[in-house]
């Protein structure tokens, strides 16, 4: 999808920015009233003009990832755990959540070995466990955040790419652009695990990879629960 929207000629496709992580991690040791509320405590203490500014540095300080499209993206996916705080630095923040079948989301995060920051993956029930936790989060950002996330989930996009390509360009305030249904032809450095799958045409042969290694993934499917696996709630 971050290929895609990035075939757009008013936006520009960056890394996962570990911008929005780092000022959280700021905020953790930020004190008030010689007091450290730790975060997200510490949010409800901060000025407007505070926000304000950790907003403008987040556009200077990722200057450097970008070119001249007006718009750009952070596909950093760790940032779903930070939607409150990046609403309140940047209000005109599009946020995208991308979804995929949780059985195909979490056996691709499980045999692929991250380098660090991510070791929730090395274990089925652990991996299961985070998305749990990624599905109540983001109900809980949806209901006090409405209209400022769009869920996009993969099997659509690959069942309908025009429909939900003009659905996201909708989303962004743009225009529709050919170039974003022939994604695969932009000419970009793309430095994630994912670097090769950009490159070709959209198909289904990432859909239920998980099939022929069912029978290893018990502890996955019990972390899950039936209700995730037999909803459509998770996909």
């Amino acid at each position: 999808m971050e290929q895609i929207l990035s075939s757009h000629s008013e936006i520009d496709g960056t890394l996962e920015l570990p911008n929005i992580l780092s000022l959280s991690q700021r905020l953790r040791r930020l004190s008030f009233k010689n007091e450290v509320p730790g975060y997200p405590q510490i949010l409800s203490s901060l000025k407007n003009e505070q926000f304000k500014e950790y907003g403008q540095a987040f556009i200077e300080d990722t200057q450097i990832h970008r070119l001249e499209a007006p718009l750009f993206i952070d596909k950093m996916p760790n940032n779903f755990r930070h939607i409150a705080l990046i609403k309140l630095i940047l209000p005109n923040a599009k946020v995208i959540d991308a979804r995929r079948n949780p059985l195909d989301c979490c056996f691709s995060g499980f045999k692929q070995l991250f380098a660090e920051g991510q070791e929730f993956t090395y274990d089925l029930h652990d991996i299961g466990q985070y998305y749990r936790n990624y599905l109540d989060l983001m109900n809980h950002w949806n209901e006090v955040l409405p209209g400022f996330i769009l869920r996009v989930n993969n099997e659509d996009v690959i069942d309908d790419l025009e429909g939900q390509v003009r659905r996201m360009l909708d989303f962004c305030g743009l225009k529709f652009q050919e170039s974003c249904l022939n994604f695969h032809q932009t000419k970009r450095n793309v430095r994630t695990p994912s670097a090769e799958q950009v490159r070709q045409p959209i198909s289904r042969s990432g859909v239920d990879n998980w099939k022929p290694f069912e029978e290893f993934l018990t502890p996955l499917k019990e972390s899950l629960g039936t209700e995730i696996l037999n909803s459509s709630i998770g996909i």
